[in-house]
């Protein structure tokens, strides 16, 4: 059962979201910036960032290159905040 939570939808969208705004903090990119930068809008980055939209497998390559960060390296730390979240 564990294996099911750690992979609820909600729950990766919001690990998503979290890590999300997290690398673009450390980036020093408003959500405006980053949209431009990835090609977005920016209301889209607010609904990724809040858990209520799942990006792509594109989106997700697409905002690493914005943001200067690796698609693993993003993914890995959605893994660990999913997992955090799940317990």
């Amino acid at each position: 059962m564990a294996h099911e939570s750690k992979n609820n939808p909600e729950i990766l969208a919001e690990a998503f979201g979290a890590v999300l705004r997290e690398v673009r903090k450390e980036r020093g990119l408003s959500q405006e910036e980053l949209g431009f930068e990835s090609g977005y809008h920016r209301t889209y980055v607010s609904l990724l960032e809040r858990g209520l939209k799942s990006p792509s497998l594109q989106t997700i390559f697409e905002l690493s290159r914005a943001l200067k960060f690796s698609p693993s390296g993003l993914l890995a730390r959605v893994e660990s905040a999913a997992r955090r979240k799940s317990k």
